[in-house]
């Protein structure tokens, strides 16, 4: 049996190296993407295959260099931007909520803005300035796409599809998922080694596993931890489901709706914040379209900044152990 020891970054840094060969108009540029090849390793050796001019770095100013991407993007390029984390995101609140999100609006659709914003995303033990997700910040702003990937296939086919879309797309990459080794996750569907990518639609929810009993709605690194926790679930005798949101923006409602209908229970699994977050408005949309006949529902997340102790962190931050948990709990009642 081969095994694959590719992680996260190298699908990633495959990815852009196809979209960069494959169109002259994509740049990627963002704090030491260049020659350190990105904190995370996904831009590695880019530099050195497609010159300066294309692959650079930035000073350490996000208002600057996201600033540059939406007048790049309005001039015909097709920039890629990388926050070195999305917690760095408030530094360049205005260009992402104010330009990005807007400007194709307020021109009157004159102008395009196909840009995408990649950023680290999720929790490694890098207390709270380093380990927010923030998608539903974003997902709150008409005008960008967010996309969240929970497996290393989607990692590489939504990344794709996020690189040729006319529109902004804010790509949230999590750490987790870019350390782990394509191997050693219970969702592996990466493409092999040197295969060419294809893009993948966004706003079509994904249902990883069946269940009866259960349905687990999730997004990101929670998508292999829910995954554990069926199997967890399943040795006390509850079949659990559990389906991948894969794009916050756009939502697959009518996906939601049917997925919620297949069982009785429902628990949706968030890494960010609780509170006015995705988890109310997966919840929301699934009650609209069902009414009364739909499942009991739950949530788990957290409402607190992360805690830099690890025991702490462990207290607070979702995992397969809380989902089991809480999906016992919503079962049982």
């Amino acid at each position: 049996m081969t095994t694959d020891t590719r992680t996260g970054s190298h699908l990633v840094a495959s990815v852009l190296r196809q979209e960069l060969a494959r169109d002259p108009s994509v740049i990627l540029f963002g704090e030491d993407v260049a020659r350190l090849g990105g904190v995370f390793g996904a831009t590695r050796q880019l530099r050195r295959e497609f010159g300066d001019e294309r692959v650079f770095d930035t000073p350490v100013s996000e208002t600057a260099f996201v600033g540059m991407a939406v007048g790049a993007a309005q001039a015909g390029l097709r920039p890629i931007v990388e926050l070195m984390f999305v917690d760095f995101a408030g530094v360049c609140f205005d260009q992402l909520a104010n330009q990005l999100a807007k400007n194709h609006y307020m021109a009157g659709g004159r102008v395009r803005l196909p840009v995408v914003v990649r950023a680290a995303a999720g929790s490694i033990g890098s207390a709270a300035q380093h380990s927010q997700v923030l998608g539903a910040t974003f997902a709150h702003f008409p005008g960008l796409k967010v996309i969240f990937p929970g497996s290393h296939g989607d990692l590489q086919r939504l990344l794709v599809t996020a690189i040729r879309d006319d529109n902004p797309v804010i790509f949230l990459e999590h750490k987790q998922l870019l350390k782990a080794r394509v191997d050693g996750l219970p969702l592996n569907d990466a493409r092999p080694a040197g295969a060419a990518v294809e893009p993948e639609p966004f706003g079509r929810l994904r249902q990883v596993r069946r269940g009866s009993d259960l349905t687990i709605v999730t997004a990101g690194w929670m998508v292999q931890e829910s995954l554990t926790a069926a199997d967890a679930l399943g040795l006390r005798g509850i079949s659990a489901a559990v389906a991948d949101i894969r794009t916050l923006v756009p939502l697959d409602r009518d996906g939601l709706a049917e997925v919620a209908g297949q069982a009785r229970h429902l628990l949706v699994v968030d890494e960010d914040y609780t509170s006015y977050g995705m988890a109310a408005e997966v919840v929301c949309s699934i009650a609209e379209r069902l009414g009364p006949s739909g499942p009991r529902m739950a949530r788990v997340g957290l409402d607190v900044p992360l805690p830099a102790s690890r025991p702490l962190e462990d207290e607070v931050l979702p995992g397969s152990r809380m989902i089991t948990d809480a999906a016992i709990a919503l079962v049982g009642g």
